[in-house]
């Protein structure tokens, strides 16, 4: 499976320069992999004085998943999700906007419930791990209008 950045933005709430996947690879139900050069992009919304925090990883992740979970429940259109936890946020480097190659991130599906998944994350660029962790994603129930 190819995903590309139009693709994405049709499964994701994200848009504009907030999308930050250019494409998806390889999804099934126990991983999905991405790549990002959004990175490098100095209109990038998570630059803080013209830098791209590490920190700033953990949206990537928070994305993939967000597809993976689009394709896995087959819902096509964009439902928005809370990032409900981030654990054992590990880290090599300071700064994502330093970094030429592109961002590869994988998400790996620990453990879903109803309304809930948790994934382990990677993000690494040309072979090197940048940053890893587990997150949650929470989808609140819609209200019913009656």
């Amino acid at each position: 499976m190819r995903l590309t950045s139009a693709e994405i933005a049709a499964l994701i709430p994200h848009a504009g320069s907030m999308l930050l996947l250019d494409s998806v690879g390889d999804c099934h139900a126990g991983r999905l992999q991405a790549a990002a050069g959004s990175h490098r992009r100095s209109d990038n919304p998570l630059r803080r004085e013209g830098q791209l925090p590490v920190a700033a990883a953990i949206e990537y992740a928070a994305q993939a998943a967000a597809v993976h979970g689009a394709l896995m429940t087959g819902d096509r259109s964009p439902r928005p999700g809370l990032l409900a936890l981030v654990r054992d946020f590990r880290w090599t480097v300071d700064r994502l906007d330093g970094i030429a190659a592109e961002l590869a991130i994988e998400v790996c599906p620990v453990l879903a419930q109803a309304g809930s998944t948790l994934y382990d994350f990677r993000l690494a660029a040309d072979g090197n791990l940048l940053a890893s962790g587990r997150l949650a994603v929470f989808f609140p129930v819609p209200e019913s209008g009656t």
